[in-house]
Parts: C-alpha cells; structure tokens; sequence
C-alpha cells in the first residue's frame, strides 16, 4: 500500500489531484486508515496508468470514467488500442517536425499529406463499429459507409487541406466531426423539427432548378443565379459559414464522391452530380471572393 503522498511522488500527480480523482469517483482510493488517509494498492496504480495514458490522448475526465466503467473493459485491448493511436499521434508530429525543418531552411512546401486526419477515420472506424444501426439507416450499408471512410483514405491530403481553410486545422475539425459523431443521434432528430423539414425543402427546390435542365451551361444567368440562392440559403442556417472559396470546394468535394454523387443523380436524375460540380465550380472561379 503506498500513501497518496508517495503515490504523488512516485506519478508526478498532485495530491489535490489524486483528491479530485476520488471526489468524482474516477480513481477511488483501496483504503482508508482509521485517520481518513487515503492508501492506494498496486491494482489502483494499474487503474492510474490507464487514465493517465487515455489522458494523454486527449480524453475527458468524464470520457475515462465512462471507458472504465463498462462491463466488458478489458485493460491489455486498451493498452493496445492506446499504443496504436500514440503511434499515429509520434508519427504525425515527426511529420510535422520534418515539415517545419524543410520551412526554416527556406523551402517551399505546399503539400497537406502531414496533417494527416488519421484520428478523424479512427473516429469513424469506432462509430461504424458502436453505432451500426445508425450507419445502416443513413448511409444505406456498412458497405456505404466503407466507401465513405476509403474516399476520405484515398483524399486524405485534399479532404485536410479543406479542412485546414474552413476549420484552421486539422485538430479543431477532427474535434467538430467527432462531436458530430458523439451526438449522431441527437443532430437526427434536430433534423425533423418543421424548421429545418422547410429549409430541407428549399433546398431540394433549389437543388432540382439547378439540375432541371442539364444541357443549359452552367455560366448561365440562370444557373449562377441557381448557385447563388443556394449559398445563400447555406449561410442563412448554418452557423460560422463563409461562403468564400474554401467553403464551395468543400462543397464541390462532397458532390465529387461516389456515395453523394449516387444519392445525387438517383435524386434529381443521371449526371445531375457532375453538373452541379460543374455549377460550383464556375461560380467559385468567377463569382465567389476568395475569402468572405
């Protein structure tokens, strides 16, 4: 049995720490003296371990005791889920080192490959796996959402590149996608409230004016005007959008992949997915400003 002082020195943890821990039920102490002094034996240390590693990749207090806490937690699988992922995180920041070391020496380097988004498509592996009726009623398939996640592998550089422009970086876009993921459920049901149920109607109006007349070219009065109610229809109900160029390629992306490219044209009818591309793409080369 160790002392929560000795526990302290031997973790580099404050008492008050150790203390917080107890308080809210995360780390209890094994016993108590007749005192009231708090003892902590080798399976404590053990637990201490745990939370201090999953703390290291950036979970919540509130996260670790929920992990913890499960039936069915098993101590080596998550020794070995954790060393994977502190294994993308050093590889991700020797990237990053290696990237900052070529810029200090003067060189130019454009490329996006070393903000990888490797915990975002972690992200998506544990929610395909945790949440499968969810993935099965709005993506279609698990076979879907693969497709999904392997468009994502296979764009990795581009998909982090628009990240970066809308988010400012990777790590505030992977924090905004997981908390999506986290509350799946609860941003499903805020879809079918009346209000957004009418802004989902407009939008499938606009959309099918857009795609009504394919052989119309696309920098038509008509069609940018189309394009541009679009946008603004965008902006108006979504928080913190500019609709700058950044934000259009994001759109432009999302209508290039094969899952919405197939949802798109069984929609509104075979190669609206690529005129509607098309549409974007002229009005972010003509008529969108380059940051708004």
């Amino acid at each position: 049995m160790r002392t929560i002082s000795q526990v302290a020195e031997l973790t580099g943890i404050s008492t008050r720490t150790l203390q917080y821990y107890d308080e809210i039920g995360l780390l209890k102490p094994s016993e108590l003296t007749e005192s009231g002094y708090r003892l902590y034996d080798d399976e404590a240390l053990q637990k201490l371990q745990q939370i201090l590693f999953f703390k290291e990749l950036g979970f919540k207090l509130k996260e670790i005791k929920e992990i913890l806490q499960k039936p069915d937690f098993d101590r080596i699988k998550a020794f070995k889920r954790q060393k994977e992922l502190l294994l993308l995180k050093r590889n991700r920041t020797d990237k990053l080192i290696q990237l900052l070391s070529r810029l200090e020496k003067g060189e130019q380097c454009m490329s996006f490959k070393e903000f990888d988004l490797s915990d975002y498509i972690t992200a998506l592996e544990d929610f395909k796996n945790n949440s499968t009726d969810d993935v099965i009623k709005h993506w279609g398939s698990i076979e879907n959402f693969d497709m999904f996640i392997q468009k994502i592998k296979d764009d990795e550089a581009e998909v982090a590149k628009l990240a970066i422009q809308q988010f400012g970086s990777i790590e505030k876009y992977t924090e905004a996608m997981k908390h999506n993921l986290e509350h799946f459920s609860e941003l499903m049901e805020t879809q079918l409230t009346a209000e957004v149920k009418e802004i989902g109607k407009q939008s499938d109006i606009l959309y099918g004016r857009l795609a009504a007349n394919l052989s119309e070219d696309v920098s038509s009065p008509n069609i940018q005007s189309i394009v541009h109610e679009l946008l603004q229809l965008i902006q108006k109900n979504s928080a913190n959008v500019s609709l700058g160029k950044p934000y259009i390629n994001v759109l432009i992306d999302t209508y290039s992949s094969d899952y919405i490219k197939s949802m798109t044209d069984n929609k509104y009818g075979e190669g609206a997915s690529d005129y509607i591309v098309k549409a974007f793409r002229y009005y972010s080369e003509n008529n969108a400003p380059e940051n708004n």
